[in-house]
């Protein structure tokens, strides 16, 4: 029979756990605090993994995290992830070379390249410009066509 590691916790901390579970922003920030509050109900690492969905030394390592660390040792690390090609330092020399070549994408993606030094798909490209370059069109869009419609609600009327 294997050694249960069982969790001892206070009030606050099974509060702090169980509302995690709840409410928490990201599902698997809830799995995790879930993890915990079943080790600390005495089951075993096997039978929490079959219940929560994960493998054996997942349990094992979310709970060692928990001991070390406390409810920060839960939520997920920065800098998990691919970083971004385009960054925000590219943005103005995109925006420059968009604005030139609007309608045709590929001839901007083949000047951005040689200009940065970056090599990136037409998409990544497609992505970054709805992404950033379209959020400040967006605001001046938006506020024209709020004139627009007063221009056209004040005709009506007349």
């Amino acid at each position: 029979m294997p050694k249960i590691t069982v969790i001892e916790l206070d009030a606050a901390q099974r509060a702090a756990l169980e509302a995690g579970h709840r409410n928490g922003a990201k599902p698997a920030f809830r799995r995790r605090c879930q993890m915990i509050l079943l080790k600390a109900q005495g089951r075993t690492s096997s039978q929490v993994a079959e219940i929560v969905g994960v493998c054996e030394m997942s349990v094992h390592n979310w709970v060692h995290r928990y001991q070390d660390q406390g409810m920060a040792g839960l939520e997920t690390r920065p800098g998990r992830g691919r970083k971004a090609i385009l960054q925000e330092q590219d943005l103005e020399s995109v925006r420059q070379v968009v604005a030139q070549h609007r309608q045709r994408l590929s001839v901007a993606k083949t000047e951005l390249e040689q200009a940065l030094g970056k090599s990136f798909s037409q998409e990544t490209l497609a992505r970054f410009v709805k992404k950033t370059v379209d959020d400040t069109s967006v605001c001046e869009n938006a506020r024209a066509a709020s004139r627009m419609r007063k221009f056209t609600h004040s005709k009506s009327k007349a």
